[in-house]
C-alpha cells in the first residue's frame, strides 16, 4: 500500500472548526481524545510545550497530531512524547498513520532527538501493537495514568537500529 500525500499543518482560525470534527471509530474512542480535548490538554499544560498539527491530504483536513516538544526541563513526559494521534474513522487502513508517525520522528531526529516516546491503555484495540510495527518498544514503565510507555529509538541520519 502506497503512503497518500500527507502534510502537517498548522491549526489556524480557518481550519479550526474541520480538524476539530475528525472522529476515530467508536471501539477506538476510550483510548484516542477527540482533538477538542486534546486541545484543551494542551492548554491546561502549556509546560509541556504542546506541538499540534492538522494532519491533511491533499486540501483535506484527515487526522490530528500533538507532542510534548522538547520543554525546557524535560517536561512531565519527556524531551519529545507523541501525545496524540487521531486519524479520522472516515481515513484509516491507508497509511496516513504510519507517514505521520515518519514525518514526526524525521522532525524530531532534526532536533537532535534519539528518541521518541509515546503510551497507550491496554484493552482490546488498543494502539499498541500500531505502534509496536512502526518500531516502538516497550521501556518496561508504566506512566501515572497506568499506560504503557513506548519508546521509538531515533538513530542519526544513515544509521539503522541493529536488525532483532
Amino acid at each position: 500500500m502506497t503512503s497518500p500525500h500527507v502534510q502537517l499543518r498548522e491549526i489556524t482560525d480557518d481550519n479550526r472548526k474541520a480538524v476539530r470534527a475528525l472522529r476515530v471509530r467508536r471501539k477506538q474512542r476510550r483510548f484516542v481524545a477527540s482533538v477538542a480535548e486534546s486541545l484543551e490538554d494542551a492548554a491546561a499544560e502549556p509546560e509541556a510545550h504542546p506541538w499540534a498539527r492538522a494532519v491533511y491530504v491533499g486540501d483535506e483536513p484527515v487526522g490530528f497530531v500533538m507532542l510534548s516538544w522538547n520543554p525546557p526541563d524535560g517536561g512531565p513526559y519527556g524531551r519529545f512524547f507523541l501525545w496524540r494521534l487521531l486519524i479520522d474513522r472516515h481515513h484509516q487502513g491507508r497509511g496516513i498513520g504510519r507517514e505521520v508517525l515518519t514525518q514526526i520522528a524525521d522532525l524530531v531526529r532534526a532536533e537532535g532527538a534519539d528518541e521518541l516516546l509515546t503510551s497507550y491503555e491496554t484493552g482490546p484495540g488498543n494502539p499498541g501493537p500500531f505502534y509496536r510495527r512502526f518500531g516502538f518498544e516497550p521501556t518496561g514503565e508504566i506512566d501515572d495514568d497506568g499506560e504503557i510507555v513506548l519508546r521509538l529509538p531515533l538513530p542519526p541520519p544513515g544509521r539503522t537500529t541493529p536488525a532483532r
